[in-house]
């Protein structure tokens, strides 16, 4: 089954929603927000791929946190697989937060 562009959105949304309940643990910011996530890709079979960063390389969550977020994101409805692909180019800086981010952390 093809999935058609409106509920592609649907999906994307449903995953965006899922994303923010994922957090860095140093940081009290969901990773949605801190702008660690790159793209996130849909297929019209429902294949996601997303691309994200971490904070630092040597982040203690390396290992854990994309293995939580391929987890909790491959639960949303309709999702059939998650490629998750980390890379460190571009390099995370804090210009990537969004607004409320920042608010949250006191750097407004």
């Amino acid at each position: 089954m093809k999935f058609t562009d409106d509920q592609i959105a649907d999906i994307g949304e449903e995953i965006i929603s899922v994303l923010k309940t994922v957090y860095d643990p140093e940081i009290p910011v969901d990773i949605y927000e801190l702008g660690l996530i790159y793209d996130v890709q849909i297929s019209e079979d429902g294949d996601v791929k997303i691309v994200m960063t971490l904070t630092t390389p040597n982040c203690p969550v390396a290992e854990t946190l994309p293995q939580e977020v391929k987890d909790k994101v491959g639960e949303v409805e309709n999702v059939k697989s998650v490629d998750l692909e980390l890379t460190f180019e571009p390099s995370w800086n804090k210009d990537m937060m969004s607004e409320e981010a920042k608010f949250e952390l006191g750097m407004l």
